[in-house]
């Protein structure tokens, strides 16, 4: 591990310096992670920062992001490994015309360079420092795929038939992130770190606005992070079937700064609704009474 990250503190610093601000206790998460070298599973609503944790990690790492996107019915073949039938059909031909025997034709036909590597032999085999991996809603896969998953977790090797055992050239930093649309099986947990990944609080959230988006004033920035803070708090938050993330938060403030915006107001909230909403019923739900009083000074209602 670099020596700037060799303290919590470090962490923090060089994470915050590629755009990415972590709280303390993500930032321990991360830190033992990397220091234990495990697996981290982090959990959380949708547009928590989850994946950009893992694009920050490999810019301060100074390795490479490899990424495997989970959805239902994804197969081995497709995370790990599958042969390059074609060459291998190509080379039998060839084989036999010179009158090879078979056994030999097999043979040579299961080697390495007719493996087609997908993202975990890819993680696995990447040359020092290693590379980051990330398993991405790791949720939406099958039961069978968590399974699957677990001697990639355990041991950091995977099993190929025709070859053996092949085992990490250097441990890949391996993050797995899940919107929790299903509960993940206990033997996954037990080999990965855990942390809930929650929305940021108010400073965080302006700071991480600030950084992504600095063409938006100071006073545009924080009238961004109070709205949304708002809108994630109760009773606002029942009136929705998912709030904005943070990735919400920064395209808003983009589009604001966009449209010359100085001073947001409820009208500018209805005409931009589809930026911090992706379902119709979100949208209609944000009405320009309820603009309104979001964007009420807080001491103005106490």
């Amino acid at each position: 591990m670099p020596p700037e990250l060799a303290s919590i503190d470090g962490l923090v610093q060089a994470l915050q310096r590629v755009g990415y601000f972590a709280d303390r206790r993500l930032a321990t998460a991360v830190f033992l992670a990397l220091r234990l070298q495990r697996p981290l599973l982090l959990e959380g609503e949708p547009g928590g920062g989850k994946t950009a944790l893992a694009k920050a990690l490999s810019e301060v790492l100074a390795r490479s992001l490899i990424r495997l996107q989970c959805y239902d019915g994804l197969e081995q073949r497709e995370a790990l490994y599958e042969w390059n039938y074609a060459a291998q059909l190509l080379h039998m031909r060839a084989a036999e015309l010179q009158q090879g025997l078979v056994r030999d034709i097999e043979a040579e036909v299961y080697q390495e360079r007719y493996l087609i590597r997908r993202p975990l032999l890819q993680a696995l085999q990447a040359p020092a420092p290693g590379a980051v991996l990330l398993v991405d809603e790791v949720d939406r896969a099958d039961e069978p795929f968590e399974a699957f998953l677990l001697e990639y977790l355990g041991e950091y090797q995977v099993s190929i038939p025709e070859i053996g055992t092949v085992r990490a050239t250097a441990t890949p930093v391996t993050l797995l992130t899940s919107n929790r649309t299903r509960d993940l099986h206990d033997a996954v947990k037990r080999r990965c770190l855990y942390h809930w990944l929650d929305y940021p609080e108010r400073e965080r959230e302006l700071a991480i606005v600030r950084s992504q988006v600095p063409g938006a004033s100071e006073a545009l920035a924080a009238q961004v992070a109070d709205f949304v803070g708002r809108l994630r708090s109760q009773p606002f938050a029942n009136a929705f079937q998912r709030a904005p993330g943070i990735a919400e938060s920064v395209e808003w403030a983009k589009a604001l700064v966009a449209l010359d915006t100085l001073v947001v107001d409820p009208e500018i909230v209805s005409d931009t609704a589809g930026i911090l909403f992706k379902q119709r019923e979100d949208v209609a739900a944000l009405t320009q009474d309820m603009a309104a009083e979001l964007l009420k000074p807080q001491d103005a209602e106490a």
